[in-house]
C-alpha cells in the first residue's frame, strides 16, 4: 500500500459515498446506485482497496445499546515529549479499549483521549488505574460529556 494520493472521479467518490452509509450493499445495488454496469464497479471497488482509501468494513455498534453511554475527553500532559516518549504512550494507549480516540494536540497539552466506560464510578477508577499508569502521564483534565449531538443525530437517520 503506497501512501501516493489516488485520483478519484465522481465515479470513485460515489462509490465511497454509498459505503459510507451501507457498508454492505452487495456489488450490484452499488453498480445501480452510481449509474455503472457490475464489473467496473468492481474494479474500481478493488482500486480503492489496494489504494488504501477504503481500509476495512466494521459493524457500528451502538454504544448506549451496550451500555456504555458515559463518554468522557481526557487532556494528557505528558512529563517528556522526546520521540521515544511519544512512541511509548502511543503504543500504551493503542492497547486500551476504552480509549476510542487518541490526538496529539498543538496547546498546553498534549494529548485528547475520547474514553467511553459504564458510569461515573467505573471511569473513576479507569482515570487512576488506567490512564495515570500510561507512560510518561504528568496530568490529566477530565471533560464529561452531557450528549453526543451528532451520534445522536446519525442514529436518528439510520
Amino acid at each position: 500500500m503506497s501512501n501516493d494520493l489516488l485520483t478519484l472521479d465522481r465515479f470513485d467518490r460515489a462509490i465511497l459515498s454509498v459505503l459510507a452509509e451501507d457498508g454492505r450493499i452487495s456489488i450490484t445495488d452499488l453498480a445501480r446506485r452510481i449509474g455503472l454496469s457490475k464489473s467496473p464497479t468492481q474494479a474500481r471497488l478493488r482500486r480503492l482497496e489496494e489504494g488504501g482509501v477504503i481500509l476495512g468494513y466494521r459493524a457500528l455498534l451502538d454504544p448506549i445499546r451496550l451500555g456504555l453511554d458515559h463518554v468522557a475527553f481526557v487532556e494528557v500532559r505528558l512529563n517528556d515529549t522526546r520521540e521515544a516518549a511519544l512512541r511509548a504512550f502511543n503504543r500504551a494507549v493503542a492497547k486500551v479499549p476504552e480509549i476510542e480516540q487518541a490526538h496529539m494536540i498543538a496547546s498546553h497539552f498534549d494529548y485528547l483521549l475520547k474514553v467511553r466506560t459504564r458510569n461515573m464510578s467505573e471511569y473513576r477508577r479507569f482515570l487512576g488505574e488506567t490512564i495515570s499508569a500510561l507512560p510518561h502521564v504528568a496530568s490529566t483534565s477530565t471533560y464529561v460529556a452531557m450528549e453526543a449531538v451528532k451520534e445522536t443525530m446519525l442514529a436518528e437517520t439510520t
